[in-house]
């Protein structure tokens, strides 16, 4: 082992770690091992970025601009009508969304595909007297699934097809994955519809406002002409309320609501004012003795909020790119930056229950906010988080709808006939959609997930190092003196088994970048048919079952669903035992070795 493979090595046992640990994004984390291997000289300074030009990194962008269109435009809605008829029968219902996000997935970004299936989910449950938990976790799995299918399904299937491509001279093409995935797809979600969903664990009814217990936090204040509150400012009242670890939500002056009170800090109030305030029972109750103000009904409060005219609440869910995970409603200045009210938070279907200007925020964390149609609207785009309830104002079916489809269909075909490489044939696909004004100019890349793509680029020029160095080559050595003996059919196991747990703890692009390289050359060492291993590590590399944190739908789904980390052992397990169990089979016969 020479000093280039000690330090890489090194750098990406330092990754691994930091990216198990969560402390810091993992984009930023993988930046952080680009730059420190071309400090020692492992990747050069003149190929730093080239792994943001690769094939594959472009390819991701172009299916998340094509997939924001699809969605945009509502050309996706044409698949989601027949789900109404089957919800009074659960096993139909969770069938039909299963296998919607499983089909959706195979063409747009399973993320994409969730979040636009999960409101829809919650809502037909919830109708239906049911916990949102018997549903999320099986179409969550089920979006996984159904990236297996295609080229453009998911990132690892795109860029085991571009490591196919520098290493053969040729791609994968557009269903080169179907045989097997499609198999490992539908046997898995019919796994899940007749046992899966019966192992989730369902503590409570998650969804909806008793989620957050509003009622416990929300009180109505009403200013007397004896209170010292008289004549001063919004300004000055709502600093008093922060000081006193509560804040003020709204106002009503002589009948006319203020629903946003930082557009209206130096209105001045007076008698008779109505004061709708958030904090603990026994913190209001001593504001309002001491500052002489009457407490009124919490639930005229509680009314106030969520049935007001001219405003309205939503429940959102955080995502991993949001833009407040990791920072507290006082750092960032939450209802100045974003005009919108944070009424309260649930975590893994619990409501929070201490200071909320305290909370730092956590992917999945379910929110309640208040504020007017437009403002909530701008506020939960800015935040980049998905909300729990059907976005009219999104989503919703228009002419431009056919168009979209029709594009989309038109660059997919031509990419599967060969004509086009997937590249051209989706980048016409964006072009298309930007001059038919399906995706607006402005909102062009609001479908791109940066830091996957930053992730992409980061980890690209990492992944040539390991074979430049001669690094995988050491690997490939070394796992062969321990198993080169044995049969080849459980060496292609063994790699499909590995690739699944490092998937497990590791951003399912990382693990196949690292572990292509490794399984083409154990393929190439033993004389086999390295196809077969590398269909093994987009398998693999997608199959993210057990942990909330290997894949983003899991995390998505963390909040509303009610679940804990635990939880995903329940059927995550049985279902990566099934799937190794289809797998193996599917691969020898498809991809003989």
């Amino acid at each position: 082992m020479n000093s280039d493979q000690t330090i890489l090595l090194l750098i990406l046992l330092a990754l691994l770690v930091l990216l198990v640990w969560g402390r810091w994004r993992y984009d930023i984390v993988a930046l952080g091992a680009l730059f420190t291997a071309s400090v020692f000289g492992i990747v050069p300074q003149t190929e730093l970025f080239t792994g943001f030009g690769n094939p594959a990194t472009i390819t991701v962008v172009l299916v998340l601009i094509v997939s924001f269109g699809l969605t945009k435009s509502g050309a996706v809605e044409f698949v989601t009508d027949f789900i109404e008829p089957v919800v009074d029968q659960p096993f139909l219902h969770i069938a039909a969304l299963t296998f919607l996000a499983a089909f959706l997935s195979m063409f747009m970004n399973n993320v994409g595909a969730l979040a636009l299936l999960m409101p829809i989910a919650i809502q037909s449950t919830t109708r239906a007297g049911r916990a949102p938990a018997t549903v999320l976790m099986p179409l969550s799995f089920g979006s996984i699934l159904g990236g297996l299918v295609t080229l453009i399904g998911t990132p690892p299937n795109i860029l085991i097809a571009n490591y196919r491509q520098q290493v053969t001279g040729e791609s994968f093409s557009m269903f080169d994955f179907a045989p097997v995935g499609g198999g490992i797809a539908i046997v898995g979600i019919i796994f899940m519809l007749v046992f899966g969903w019966k192992l989730v664990k369902v503590r409570k009814q998650t969804a909806g406002l008793e989620l957050f217990e509003v009622e416990e936090y929300l009180f109505e204040l009403k200013v007397t002409g004896e209170s010292e509150v008289v004549g001063q400012t919004v300004k000055q009242l709502k600093q008093m309320l922060v000081d006193n670890k509560m804040d003020l939500l709204s106002i009503i002056h002589k009948g006319e609501r203020f629903p946003n009170v930082y557009h209206y800090r130096g209105h001045e109030l007076s008698n008779n004012d109505l004061l709708v305030v958030q904090g603990s029972h026994d913190d209001v109750d001593d504001f309002a003795t001491l500052h002489k103000l009457e407490m009124v009904s919490a639930e005229n409060a509680r009314q106030e909020i969520l049935h007001s005219e001219g405003s309205q609440i939503s429940e959102i869910v955080v995502t991993p790119q949001s833009t407040i995970v990791g920072s507290t409603p006082t750092e960032i200045r939450f209802n100045r930056r974003y005009g919108v009210n944070l009424l309260a938070a649930s975590r893994s279907g619990s409501p929070y229950a201490g200071r909320l200007r305290e909370l730092k925020f956590e992917t999945g964390d379910v929110l309640l906010l208040h504020g007017g149609e437009d403002e909530l609207y701008d506020a939960i785009t800015k935040m980049n988080c998905y909300p729990l309830a059907e976005r009219d104002l999104e989503i919703k079916r228009s002419a431009k709808s056919k168009w979209a489809l029709g594009i989309f269909m038109l660059a997919i075909s031509l990419a599967a006939s060969g004509l086009l490489s997937i590249q051209l044939a989706l980048g016409m696909a964006t072009v298309g959609m930007a001059l038919f004004n399906i995706v607006p100019v402005r909102e062009f890349y609001d479908g791109v997930d940066w830091p996957v793509v930053v992730l992409l680029g980061a980890m690209i020029p990492i992944g040539a190092a390991l074979e430049t160095t001669g690094t995988t080559t050491l690997l490939v050595d070394g796992i062969l003196l321990v198993a080169g003996d044995l049969s080849p059919v459980f060496i292609l196991a063994l790699i499909l088994v590995v690739t699944m747990t490092v998937s497990d703890v590791l951003n399912n692009a990382a693990t196949a970048i690292l572990m292509a390289p490794i399984a083409f050359n154990i393929a190439l060492s033993l004389e086999l048919n390295p196809d077969a291993f590398l269909m093994a590590v987009a398998v693999g590399a997608s199959c993210a079952f057990l942990t909330p944190i290997g894949h983003q739908n899991n995390a998505l789904i963390m909040g509303p669903g009610g679940y804990k980390f635990s939880d995903y052992w329940r059927m995550g397990l049985p279902l990566e035992i099934v799937i190794v169990a289809v797998a193996i089979p599917l691969l020898l016969i498809v991809w003989p070795i």
